[in-house]
C-alpha cells in the first residue's frame, strides 16, 4: 500500500520582513507605556468579518477532528461491551454447570457415609475451593469410583476456567468503564466547539452576516474555477492517452503484432472499480439533502465519514468507521489521478473526507448545519488537501 502523504501544490511562499524600528518610535512608546501603565485595560477590539470567518471555520474543523475521535471512541466502547456481555455469559453458564457439579460431588461423599465412612459435611463441601483436598480431608478420596474421580477433576479444571474467566470479565469490565469515561469526555469537546462557533455567529449583525455570506460567495466561485481546472486537465490527459493508445494500436496492425496484451488486466481492474465506484456514487447522490449530524452514519442524517462508510457499503466494500482509519484502506493515487468514487481527505489530522464524483467535484456532509451536497474538492483551497484513496 502506497504511503500516505499529504499532497501540496507547487508555489513559492515568501516570509515576511520584520525591520528594526526607529529610535523615535522606540522612545515614543516607552513613554506612551509609562503614561498608561496605570490605566484600566481596553476592551478588547471587536475581531474582523474576516477573523470571525476564520475563527469559525476553525472551529468546525476542530469539531470535526473531535467528532472522528468520537467515532472511534464509541466503535471500540461498542466492541468492548460485546466482549464483556460474552465473558458474563460465559461465567453465568459455568457457574450454572459448577453448581450443578458441586450437588452431584456431594451426593457422592453422601454416597459413601452409608457406606461406612465418616458422615460427610455436604455444607463445606458446596463452599469448598478446591473439593479435591475436601475429599482427601475426609478420607473419601480413595474410596471414590474412576466415574466419581474423573467427575472430581473435571470439575477441579472446570473451576479454574470459571476462576480465570472471572478475572477477564472484572478487567473488561473497568476497561469499558475507562473507555466510555473517554466517550463522554469527547462528546463533550465537541458541543464546547459547535458551542463556540454558533456564539461567535450569533454575534454578527445582519450586515455582517451579509458580508460573511459574500466571503464565502466569493471562496466557493474560487473553489468551482480550480475543479474546471482539474475537469479541464484531466480531460486532456485522458484525450492525449486515448490518442498513444489508437496510435499503438495502428503500430501493432502494421507490423503485425498485438500491443493489448499487456493491458487487459488493467483494463479489468479499472472495469471492476468504475462498475462499484458508480453503485456507492449512485447512493451518494440519494442522501444529497439530508443534515449534517456528527457521529451520524444514516439513514436519516451522516457526518463525513458515516457518509463514505454507508456509500461504499453499498457498493458492497465495507470501510471502517473514521477517516483515520479509511484512509489506509485501498491505494493512494495521485491528485492528478482522481476517479469517481476516490475518497478525497483534508487537513493535516485527516478528519474530513469525501466521495469523488468527477470533474473536480465531491458529495460530501460538510459540518454541523449544513446538509449533504456536491461541492469543489477545493472548498477550503488547495492546501488543505490532504490525499485521495481509491478505496477498491
Amino acid at each position: 500500500m502506497a504511503s500516505h502523504r499529504k499532497w501540496s501544490p507547487t508555489g513559492t511562499r515568501i516570509a515576511g520582513i520584520r525591520t528594526p524600528a526607529l529610535a523615535t518610535a522606540a522612545l515614543t512608546s516607552v513613554a506612551l507605556l509609562s503614561q498608561t501603565a496605570n490605566a484600566a485595560p481596553s476592551a478588547d477590539p471587536k475581531p474582523s468579518i474576516e477573523e470571525v470567518e476564520k475563527k469559525v471555520d476553525d472551529l468546525y474543523h476542530q469539531a470535526e477532528a473531535a467528532t472522528e475521535k468520537y467515532n472511534a471512541t464509541r466503535e471500540k466502547t461498542a466492541q468492548q461491551r460485546k466482549r464483556v456481555d460474552s465473558l458474563l455469559d460465559d461465567v453465568a453458564r459455568r457457574t450454572e454447570k459448577l453448581n450443578t457439579a458441586r450437588e452431584e460431588l456431594g451426593s457422592f461423599a453422601a454416597a459413601q457415609y452409608r457406606t461406612g465412612a465418616s458422615a460427610p459435611d455436604t455444607a463445606t463441601l458446596l463452599l469448598a475451593d478446591n473439593p479435591q483436598d475436601y475429599f482427601d480431608q475426609t478420607q473419601l478420596m480413595d474410596r471414590l469410583t474412576s466415574r466419581q474421580k474423573v467427575a472430581v477433576d473435571d470439575y477441579i479444571t472446570e473451576q479454574a476456567a470459571t476462576t480465570k474467566k472471572r478475572a477477564e470479565a472484572s478487567q473488561s469490565l473497568q476497561t469499558l468503564t475507562t473507555t466510555q469515561s473517554a466517550l463522554k469526555t469527547s462528546k463533550a469537546d465537541v458541543q464546547r466547539k459547535l458551542a463556540a462557533a454558533r456564539d461567535l455567529l450569533s454575534k454578527l449583525t445582519a450586515e455582517e452576516k451579509a458580508r460573511l455570506a459574500a466571503i464565502e460567495k466569493k471562496k466557493q466561485e474560487a473553489a468551482d474555477r480550480k475543479a474546471a481546472e482539474l475537469a479541464q486537465q484531466q480531460a486532456a490527459a485522458e484525450k492525449k492517452a486515448q490518442e498513444a493508445a489508437a496510435q499503438q494500436q495502428t503500430t501493432s496492425g502494421t507490423t503485425g503484432t498485438s500491443g493489448t496484451s499487456g493491458t487487459s488486466g488493467s483494463s479489468t481492474t479499472d472495469s471492476s472499480y468504475t462498475a462499484k465506484a458508480d453503485k456507492a456514487l449512485a447512493f451518494a447522490r440519494t442522501q444529497v439533502g439530508k443534515p449534517y449530524v456528527w457521529g451520524a452514519t444514516g439513514p436519516g442524517s451522516y457526518d463525513c465519514s458515516g457518509l463514505t462508510q454507508a456509500a461504499w457499503k453499498a457498493a458492497g466494500v465495507d470501510l471502517p468507521r473514521t477517516t483515520w482509519d479509511q484512509v489506509n484502506v485501498g491505494t493512494t493515487v495521485p491528485l492528478a489521478d482522481i476517479k469517481p468514487g476516490d475518497l478525497v481527505f483534508f487537513y493535516d489530522d485527516i478528519s474530513h473526507v469525501g466521495l469523488y464524483v468527477g470533474n473536480g467535484m465531491m458529495i460530501h456532509a460538510p459540518k454541523p448545519g449544513a446538509y449533504v451536497r456536491e461541492e469543489s474538492i477545493f472548498y477550503g483551497g488547495e492546501s488543505i488537501i490532504h490525499s485521495v484513496v481509491r478505496p477498491a
